[in-house]
């Protein structure tokens, strides 16, 4: 069952930049970076209230950076949680909704995900995640 939105995510082309300008805009501390470098990524979530805004850079030339480099910064996808991913996975192929990720991965933060396809939300794809 879906427990609500869980964060917004975007992806850039400069991360330190874009956490600059946000922290100055909204007058929000900077949040700590996340790297994963098996995926040549950088992450950050920035909080804001029950939502968190999830900023992503690529650091090679992987989906994040393909992303950027067609569109520029930009909205990459919305994430909701789920306290049962693998049932949820299963309801959205009934449903027919193409998936990215048939089982849940590990992602950058630790928690179950899985993804579909960008045209489960007319172009934006869907992020299941655990709490």
């Amino acid at each position: 069952m879906i427990k609500g939105i869980g964060h917004i995510g975007f992806a850039v082309k400069d991360l330190d930049e874009v956490l600059q300008a946000i922290s100055k805009t909204l007058n929000l501390p900077v949040p700590p970076i996340l790297e994963k470098k098996e995926w040549n990524m950088r992450a950050a979530v920035v909080q804001i209230g029950e939502i968190g805004i999830e900023i992503l850079e690529d650091c090679g030339q992987g989906m994040i950076g393909q992303f950027v480099k067609a569109r520029g910064n930009g909205l990459h996808h919305i994430c909701v949680l789920t306290d049962k991913i693998e049932e949820e996975i299963e309801t959205l192929k009934a449903r027919g909704v193409e998936m990215m990720d048939e089982k849940p991965r590990v992602g950058i933060r630790g928690k179950k995900i899985a993804f579909t396809k960008a045209s489960a939300l007319g172009g934006v794809p869907l992020e299941l995640s655990e709490p």
